[in-house]
């Protein structure tokens, strides 16, 4: 089998650089990256031919992509090497300063992936080299922005992905720990007019209560024992870019009230600070909460809930995209440097226990397992740990369950009515309190408690008749509305 075209991409700021790394790999290219423009000039020279293509941003901090170009250029036996660069903020006489220098494209970011894989393949073509088969190409339009996109859900959020690029209305994103939540925020970074700017990324659940106020909004020197400097925050490193609020449903209630007034008024002071602070950032958001039931339950701001739902992107764990298992099983053996084993050379056996484990954590556990893979080289091991894990898992559940409906026969045993019986009026008990607090919420306006609840309209309008919650109870002070 021939070895992968491999491409050198010459790119300092690491969300482009991941972007040009994984859109070319699942391409089916091999891809090195590299910071500066001597270390891509010296891997050149010591690559000898290996190297089919150099992707480099005409603008690289140090040595430019250009120098590299007319380095290129003078060396003997080079004249025909593929060079393509690019630029964020490309200009005519830019481009055609490139092309008389010999480059042999000039691109203009943000790129789509797909036009980026033509870019390589005709220059690849064109020096007589071949590109490598595309994974998808039963669907040519099918693939990744910086995510895969096999499975017809993830498709469907790929092209939202390249409507929401347009604007900059916040976006908050719902799914599972490792479904790739911050990987497709980056994507919509990448494609927006944001995209030469800072991508800053907060886990609000990995930093302590009470210091994440300083992590997002910065502090002034002398504000705490240990602020030796004023210190800028996440939202000013973000500035004229986008900031990730990952788990934003672990940030507490206090600190949620600071940041709707950030994303309001675009301005707040630093810790200890009087100065007004004024910002341009595109917030995202990531949970894997519900954060509708976050706020029924008292612990998440309605008024900061409707100020960043504007749109919802829910992204479907693993085990609902077997799609893309075995995809992102060759990603990763790529990734990680698998030089004695491929994909297509494990056997199905495996495969088969790969596609009937259920993945509780998702790509990132499924990265975990591939590179115990690379080490172990045991397939056989792996597979019976992932099936023991899995039994593990059920027999638990079951356990739990069984504790549960011992606990409402015991507590049947006290009263005189049956266990099912009890078991619904307990459930038509919390039903009517839960209905109950989402009107409450939205001033007894019934179609947007049925929005707030993911309800039907009309499900909802029979559940407040079968529970007898009428707009009569609403408290005189909000009102009830009719709609």
């Amino acid at each position: 089998m021939n070895e992968k075209p491999t491409v050198l991409v010459a790119e300092s700021t690491p969300e482009i650089a991941k972007f040009l790394e994984v859109a070319l790999s699942c391409h089916g290219y091999a891809v090195k990256v590299l910071p500066t423009g001597a270390e891509a000039l010296a891997f050149l020279r010591e690559s000898d031919g290996a190297v089919a293509t150099l992707l480099a941003d005409a603008h690289l901090p140090g040595k430019s992509g250009m120098e590299i170009l007319r380095e290129i250029r003078q060396d003997g036996g080079r004249q025909r090497f593929p060079v393509v660069l690019y630029a964020r903020k490309p200009a005519p006489s830019l481009e055609r300063e490139a092309l008389e220098s010999g480059a042999s494209d000039f691109l203009a970011l943000p790129i789509g992936h797909s036009d980026l894989a033509k870019v390589v393949s005709r220059q690849l073509l064109g020096s007589g080299q071949h590109s490598p088969r595309r994974a998808e190409e039963s669907d040519p339009s099918a693939g990744i922005e910086t995510f895969l996109c096999l499975s017809p859900r993830m498709k469907e959020i790929r092209a939202a992905m390249r409507r929401l690029s347009l604007s900059d209305v916040p976006v908050v994103f719902y799914g599972e720990s490792g479904v790739g939540k911050e990987v497709v925020a980056r994507a919509l970074h990448i494609q927006s007019h944001r995209a030469g700017k800072p991508f800053v990324k907060l886990n609000c659940a990995a930093v302590p209560s009470e210091l994440l106020e300083s992590e997002l909004f910065g502090y002034e020197r002398g504000a705490f024992t240990g602020a030796f400097k004023t210190t800028p925050g996440k939202f000013e490193q973000a500035d004229g870019g986008t900031i990730l609020l990952d788990e934003i449903g672990d940030m507490e209630l206090k600190l949620q009230a600071k940041l709707l007034h950030v994303l309001q008024d675009r301005e707040f002071q630093r810790l200890g600070g009087r100065e007004t602070v004024r910002v341009n950032v595109r917030v995202l958001a990531a949970t894997h909460r519900n954060l509708e039931t976050e706020i029924l339950e008292g612990r998440f701001r309605a008024d900061l809930f409707f100020r960043l739902n504007v749109i919802r992107v829910d992204i479907p764990p693993l085990r609902e995209r077997p799609e893309e298992l075995l995809a992102f099983v060759e990603m990763f053996m790529r990734k990680h440097g698998a030089s004695r084993m491929r994909a297509k050379a494990l056997d199905e056996s495996f495969k088969q226990a790969l596609i009937s484990y259920d993945w509780p954590g998702n790509i990132r556990e499924l990265e975990n397992v591939v590179q115990r893979l690379l080490v172990l080289q045991n397939p056989e091991a792996i597979a019976a740990d992932l099936a023991a894990s899995m039994r593990r898992r059920k027999a638990h559940a079951a356990a739990n369950t069984t504790t549960a409906l011992a606990r409402h026969v015991g507590a049947a045993a006290t009263t005189e009515l049956p266990v099912f019986e009890q078991v619904n009026e307990t459930k038509a008990h919390m039903e009517e309190e839960v209905i109950r607090a989402a009107l409450e919420l939205t001033n007894w306006n019934r179609k947007k408690a049925a929005q707030l609840l993911m309800l039907d309209y009309k499900a909802l309008l029979y559940k407040m008749k079968k529970l007898d919650i009428s707009s009569s109870t609403a408290p005189k002070s909000k009102g009830a509305s009719a709609a």
